[in-house]
C-alpha cells in the first residue's frame, strides 16, 4: 500500500498534466487559442495565489513536528500549501470548465495526489485542501476575467 501512496504523491500529478494536455491537443485546432488564454494564466494565477499563501501562513511539515521520517525525503520548509495538489487541482478545475467527464477522471487524480502527499507524511490535510480551494478559486476568477474578455465560453 505505501508504494501506491508513493507513487501517487510523487509522480501521479504527471499523469494528470498529460491527461489534461492530450484533451486540449485533441480539440480542434481553432479552439486551441481561447483554451490557452484561458489555462495558461489560470494556472499561473492559482500558482501565485499558492506563493502568496505560503507568505501568510505557516504551517510545519508533518514529519517535523511529529519527529517521524516521511515515506518520501523532503525538506522540512513549511507545508503549506501544497504544491502538488495545487497543480493536479487546478488542471481538474480548467478541465471541468472544459469538459466535465474529463472534469471528474482530473478530480479523481487530484484527491488521489492529495491523500497521497498526506498518507506519506509531507503534508497536512489543510495544506491539501487549502491547495485545493486556492487553485479553485485561482481558476473560478480567472474563468470569469476569460468570458469578460473574450465573451466566448471555452466548452
Amino acid at each position: 500500500m505505501d508504494s501506491f501512496f508513493i507513487f501517487a504523491a510523487e509522480y501521479l500529478y504527471l499523469v494528470s498534466v498529460a491527461t489534461l494536455g492530450a484533451y486540449f491537443l485533441l480539440q480542434p485546432r481553432d479552439s486551441w487559442k481561447h483554451r490557452a488564454f484561458f489555462a495558461i494564466p489560470a494556472g499561473l494565477f492559482a500558482l501565485a495565489l499558492g506563493m502568496i499563501a505560503n507568505h501568510l501562513y505557516f504551517d510545519p511539515r508533518p514529519f517535523v513536528v511529529g519527529h517521524f521520517t516521511p515515506l518520501v525525503p523532503h525538506a522540512p520548509d513549511n507545508g503549506f500549501p501544497s504544491d502538488h495538489t495545487l497543480l493536479v487541482s487546478a488542471a481538474a478545475m480548467i478541465g471541468t470548465l472544459w469538459n466535465r467527464r474529463l472534469g471528474m477522471v482530473l478530480w479523481i487524480l487530484a484527491i488521489l495526489v492529495a491523500v497521497g502527499r498526506v498518507y506519506v507524511g509531507v503534508h497536512h490535510v489543510l495544506d491539501v485542501t487549502g491547495s485545493i480551494v486556492i487553485s479553485s478559486v485561482a481558476v473560478l476568477l480567472a474563468y470569469a476575467f476569460y468570458k469578460y474578455l473574450w465573451h466566448k465560453e471555452i466548452a
